[in-house]
């Protein structure tokens, strides 16, 4: 399996605090990579370097093998890179499909909206995750649940293979979740890559193949997620 991402030697100061120190990180095609830390463990921040949000001030980031860096989220989702945030930014006035292409949309002669055209695109994308919704939906009539599907679907409008899921299941309840998970276990046998950011321990043995920790914006170990104890992990953290 090849690595999509690999992370080396990342530091990053603000105001001469030392948020990251030498820090790495890998993520592989297919796979599902827990991120875990107590608050301030530099998670977050790292995160925003691999998504161009910040820029490090020392180490190496490649995508696919090629040293990469960022400028802004523009570039870093031109090279795959796509983030779902916790506080979701959809709009709840316009469509599914609305939402998901909003400013790339297909237009017909002399700029009329081609929605027929916008519609088939968003079907194409719920077909890739697997996922039973109507293009035409309202977003403000769906579930927390349902609108995160959206975002999903958004990032892979671009062509997302590196999937940032910060929190992905906080406001979510436990049939919201199992529903999650399968569309995160689709995403993976397509070969995309999804850093997994959560504090639930018990998540980690269902959804995630490895497990990354820091401590104190300090890189602390990586470990099997199958073969790993909670106990072994929360000493870690």
């Amino acid at each position: 399996m090849s690595n999509l991402v690999d992370m080396t030697g990342i530091d990053k100061s603000f105001s001469g605090v030392h948020a990251l120190k030498k820090v790495q990180f890998d993520l592989q095609e297919g796979e599902v990579h827990a991120l875990m830390g107590e608050n301030g463990a530099g998670k977050s921040t790292l995160m925003k370097i691999l998504s161009g949000v910040y820029q490090k001030d020392a180490g190496e980031v490649r995508i696919r093998g090629d040293v990469v860096n960022p400028d802004g989220p523009s570039a870093a989702q031109a090279l795959g890179v796509g983030i779902i945030h916790q506080e979701l930014s959809l709009m709840n006035d316009l469509t599914v499909a609305q939402n998901i292409f909003i400013g790339r949309e297909p237009r017909k002669r002399f700029g009329r909206l081609d929605e027929a055209a916008l519609n088939t695109q968003a079907q194409e994308i719920f077909t890739t995750m697997n996922l039973d919704l109507a293009p035409e939906t309202s977003v403000g009539s769906l579930t927390v649940a349902r609108q995160q599907m959206i975002e999903i679907a958004k990032a892979l409008s671009f062509r997302s293979r590196i999937l940032i899921m910060d929190e992905p299941t906080s406001a979510l309840n436990d049939a919201e979740i199992a529903e999650l998970f399968v569309i995160i276990r689709r995403l993976k046998s397509d070969g995309v890559g999804i850093i997994y950011i959560s504090h639930k321990m018990d998540e980690l043995k269902q959804i995630a193949d490895r497990v990354t920790v820091m401590r104190d914006g300090e890189y602390v170990d990586t470990v099997d997620a199958a073969t790993t104890s909670v106990d072994k992990i929360i000493s870690m953290m």
